[in-house]
């Protein structure tokens, strides 16, 4: 599998979020259950998503870290019988073992937040697979781990660039372990140990991203930070609109793709994003 195989002409790819965890911060318990996992997977596929992320861990900050069997039993049976349908998977993990669990019942796609950095076999399996990759920038506060409550991480004076200088890092390790340049994707990891003001220098800062040395997935959904655009008016919490107009801005700017929790709307949003450059 190639990622340009997974690129739909002329429009940004939409890759749609099936939490399999009791604890993630917008979805968590809801599709805990395969069955239900699935009817989510084919309802946002109906809705256009053109790839499904896959994840049975959370990384909301403060989450609680599950053994890695039982993230594996969680995503595994989602992803082969997705799979057996049809169904461009990604599997949204840092440990090298689910990767390879998932890699073996047919995913389409290795999604990182760690981008390599929280399981040292990860690339290896990385390169095994030979499957499109996403790696995605995250700098955890100084003496804290991967899963644990992060805050805010140092990022020196100038994020954007320390997005790209870890991304070409992180990229370049990919590479030396196996995986194909051509497969490999990006992510600037908004939201993750990053303060609003941090996130919103970095959707400044994506045309930069862009014009990068790999395609940029842009992973916004439902981030706090969006949610403060209405609680600062004195309304009630809701990022979702937020998130898809940053999906017709990240579209309109060129990224290869938005992952998101609201299918339609941002399907909608990408869709808008291509005819208005003539691209649709």
């Amino acid at each position: 599998m190639a990622l340009a195989d997974l690129t739909p002409p002329g429009r940004a790819a939409v890759m749609g979020i099936v939490n399999v965890t009791e604890d993630s911060f917008s979805d968590g318990g809801k599709w805990l259950a395969v069955d239900d996992a699935l009817a989510h997977a084919r309802e946002l596929v109906a809705e256009g998503a053109d790839i499904i992320d896959v994840g049975g861990e959370s990384t909301r900050p403060g989450a609680t870290r599950v053994p890695a069997d039982l993230e594996a039993a969680r995503v595994v049976p989602v992803i082969r019988a997705l799979t057996e349908e049809g169904i461009a998977t990604s599997v949204d993990t840092m440990r090298a073992s689910t990767a390879a669990a998932a890699a073996e019942a047919g995913v389409t796609m290795i999604n990182d937040v760690a981008g390599g950095l929280a399981d040292p076999d990860m690339f290896r399996v990385m390169a095994d697979a030979q499957v499109p990759v996403c790696l995605m920038h995250w700098r955890t506060p100084e003496g804290r781990g991967y899963g644990e409550a992060s805050g805010v991480a140092d990022h020196g004076e100038d994020v954007v660039a320390d997005v790209a200088e870890l991304l070409t890092q992180l990229s370049r390790r990919a590479i030396e372990a196996g995986v194909d340049a051509s497969n490999i994707l990006i992510d600037p990891g908004l939201g993750f140990s990053k303060s609003a003001e941090e996130n919103w220098q970095i959707l400044r800062g994506l045309p930069s991203l862009i014009d990068g040395d790999f395609p940029l997935l842009v992973g916004v959904s439902r981030k706090r930070f969006l949610a403060q655009l209405r609680t600062d008016r004195g309304m009630a919490a809701d990022p979702d609109p937020a998130t898809h107009a940053v999906s017709a801005l990240a579209a309109h700017l060129g990224a290869w793709g938005v992952r998101v929790h609201d299918v339609a709307a941002s399907r909608d949003a990408v869709d808008v994003a291509a005819l208005w450059k003539g691209k649709n």
